[in-house]
């Protein structure tokens, strides 16, 4: 009933009367009114007027359920959503209910992840109100080795999203980082289960500093926030929508061949990478090169010494102002 009222109150210009709200949702006065008191609490700005109703005046950056649910453009995505005050990790929630039946397209997003996770075990900082902290679980029908290919249209996703509502022009760092201006914005980590040629699950997690003000010392020449960026504030969850919608559709395009070839010049175009000198950090030993963006497949291309090599998995680091970031 709270993401009703609060479409309800976002659809209307003006005044909603209480009324009105009783007879479209089959309640009563007093729980009409007693919704109005916890959108107020959640941070929502709603003015009351004897015999005129209820108008939102403002939503502020809310992130709760309704206020996702309310935004949400997704033909299934995150139409199961399960959204936390505080959680250890997303992405442990999503394998935790994976096993218990969790359907494809269920979202968990939280405000707080007391031990978030990176790539290679890294830990992810996850202060409350300050970014989006989201994982999202699939059940794909298709092989295990066309998985590894959707960190990488997470990756478009998150940076249209980022674009369309920030006006921001983000650039990916394959394979899975979002950068502003040479620093980290957004990070993916995906993960899956396997039962022998089939894929069990997958779980794909995203981490974006939006309106961090500060980083720890030892990432805060690395790492910078869209509110940094654009010099205020910027609501997330409009944002969570847009990613989402996004994904949805790069999916639908993936999965028509199950590899980049459709998206391959667009996910170049948007390639930090691109050009660049690189240094990849591989199990044989470190080497530096010029990338020339991805396969179809979604290995990056590095030129070493005119030999082209393809590079599908690792560290890989992009020379910038302070180094290799």
């Amino acid at each position: 009933m709270k993401t009703e009222i609060l479409t309800c109150l976002k659809e209307t210009d003006g005044y909603v009367s209480g009324q009105e709200l009783c007879d479209r949702l089959g309640v009563s006065r007093t729980a009409v009114w007693k919704v109005i008191g916890q959108l107020r609490e959640e941070g929502y700005e709603i003015e009351a007027v004897r015999s005129r109703g209820y108008r939102l005046c403002s939503a502020g950056d809310v992130l709760s359920e309704a206020e996702i649910a309310s935004v949400l453009e997704t033909k299934s995505l995150g139409r199961n959503l399960r959204f936390f005050d505080e959680i250890d990790s997303t992405n442990n929630e999503l394998r935790r209910i994976a096993e218990n039946g969790a359907p494809d397209g269920t979202l968990a997003i939280a405000e707080i992840q007391t031990a978030g996770k990176g790539r290679r075990g890294r830990a992810w900082t996850s202060p409350r109100g300050s970014g989006i902290w989201m994982s999202f679980l699939l059940r794909p029908d298709f092989a295990p080795e066309y998985a590894s290919m959707l960190t990488l249209v997470t990756a478009m996703a998150v940076e249209k999203g980022i674009r369309q509502q920030t006006g921001l022009d983000c650039q990916i760092k394959w394979p899975n980082d979002i950068v502003l201006n040479g620093r980290k914005i957004c990070g993916i980590l995906t993960e899956m289960s396997t039962e022998e040629d089939s894929i069990r699950y997958v779980v794909v997690g995203i981490g974006i500093n939006v309106n961090t003000k500060e980083f720890p010392e030892e990432i805060s020449k690395t790492a910078t926030s869209l509110a940094i960026e654009t010099g205020h504030p910027v609501r997330r969850a409009p944002l969570v929508a847009s990613i989402l919608k996004a994904w949805e559709e790069y999916y639908e395009t993936y999965k028509k061949t199950l590899d980049l070839s459709l998206l391959k010049e667009e996910y170049n175009a948007r390639l930090v990478n691109l050009g660049r000198e690189v240094k990849v950090l591989a199990p044989k030993g470190d080497y530096v090169g010029v990338s020339g963006g991805i396969t179809d497949t979604g290995e990056l291309i590095v030129e070493v010494d005119g030999e082209k090599r393809e590079v599908m998995s690792g560290e890989v680091s992009v020379r910038g102002v302070y180094g290799y970031v």
